[in-house]
């Protein structure tokens, strides 16, 4: 399976397939669901390969661990999925 990283560096360097509109969806531990957030309302720190940022509604960055991202979408369709050991449900 591919990693999140590998994904998103395709996304990022292959102009071909970078071609569409990206949603990433993450879990948010505080309300406890999958939140799908624009992948251009994104940024990644060169620097660190472990998390994302973006800024809410409300003016704040949020930095999330790229461990909690758990579904890609390109177009509206899922393109990669992580599910967890103990999820039943695949999200995709």
């Amino acid at each position: 399976m591919q990693t999140i990283q590998e994904l998103l560096n395709r996304i990022r360097w292959d102009t071909e397939f970078s071609r569409g509109n990206f949603e990433i969806g993450y879990f948010d531990r505080i309300e406890h669901r999958i939140v799908r957030l624009p992948l251009q309302q994104t940024t990644f720190d060169p620097d660190s390969h472990f998390f994302f940022q973006f800024i809410a509604n409300d003016g704040i960055t949020h930095s999330v661990p790229l461990h909690r991202i758990r579904v890609v979408y390109k177009n509206g369709v899922c393109i990669w999925q992580r599910n967890k050991p103990d999820e039943e449900h695949p999200i995709c």
